[in-house]
C-alpha cells in the first residue's frame, strides 16, 4: 500500500519521511514520551532513521502498520515540503481474515503541540478510516496504555474507546512487565465519550497537555 494523506480542517496526517528525521529525534528526547511509550532510551538519530525507513516505510509496504505524522492543516502542493511534525499516530494491523481484522492504535504528541486537541482529531481520523467499510473495514480498533497514563486515556475516552479492563502485566516496558489498560472501538460506536470519566480523576478532561 502506498502512503496517503488523511486530513480535515484541524490536522493533516501524512507519512513521516527522511525530512522528518531530525524533528523526530528531537521530539523523542521528551521525558514523557520516553516514560509512556516504547521508544528507545536514550533516543538517537539512528532510531528515527530506522523508524522512518524500516518501521513506517516497511509497514506501509506490507500493510502491517500504517503510520502518519500529525501536522498542521492545509494543502501541500507537489514538490513542497510537508509541515513540521507535531505528533505521530499509527495503526498496527493483524492478519485475521477479511472482515475480521483488528488494528491497535498508538500515538504521541510533541511537547509544544499538547493541549490543542490535535491528537484527538488525528485519532478520530484514523479510527474513522480504519473502521469504515470504504477504508480498511476493520472489525475493531484496540487501544492499550500503561496504567497511570491518563493523558493517553483522555484521548481514547474522547474518541469513544470503551475501557474493557485493567490487566496485570499486560505491557512490556523497558524489559519489564507493567499493568495496562485496554479499550476497544467497534464500527457502530460513536466517536465521542460513551461512558463517564472516572469520578476519582479530577477534573473532567479539558484543554490540558496531552502526553502519550
Amino acid at each position: 500500500m502506498k502512503p496517503f494523506v488523511l486530513a480535515n480542517e484541524h490536522v493533516r496526517l501524512s507519512a513521516p519521511t527522511e525530512a522528518d528525521v531530525d524533528a523526530i529525534t528531537e521530539i523523542c528526547q521528551d521525558a514523557e514520551i520516553q516514560r509512556w511509550t516504547t521508544v528507545p532510551s536514550p533516543y538517537l538519530r539512528e532510531h528515527a532513521e530506522g523508524f522512518v525507513r524500516e518501521y513506517s516505510d516497511g509497514g506501509w509496504a506490507d500493510e502491517s502498520a500504517l503510520t502518519w505524522a500529525v501536522r498542521v492543516p492545509g494543502d501541500v502542493l507537489p514538490g513542497e515540503p510537508e509541515p513540521p511534525v507535531l505528533g505521530m499516530v499509527g495503526l498496527t494491523l493483524d492478519r485475521a481474515p477479511e472482515g475480521q481484522r483488528s488494528g491497535e492504535i498508538g500515538y504521541w504528541a510533541a511537547p509544544d503541540a499538547r493541549g490543542r486537541g490535535l491528537l484527538t482529531e488525528a485519532v478520530r481520523l484514523v479510527v474513522d478510516y480504519g473502521l469504515d467499510p470504504e477504508g480498511l473495514g476493520l472489525a475493531r480498533v484496540e487501544w492499550r496504555a500503561q496504567v497511570g497514563n491518563w493523558p493517553s486515556r483522555r484521548v481514547a475516552w474522547k474518541t469513544g474507546f470503551r475501557l474493557e479492563a485493567q490487566v496485570r502485566g499486560l505491557l512490556l516496558q523497558r524489559g519489564e512487565r507493567v499493568d495496562g489498560w485496554i479499550g476497544t472501538l467497534l464500527p457502530g460506536d460513536r466517536r465521542e465519550p460513551g461512558e463517564p470519566w472516572p469520578a476519582d480523576v479530577a477534573p473532567v478532561p479539558g484543554p490540558r497537555p496531552v502526553r502519550v
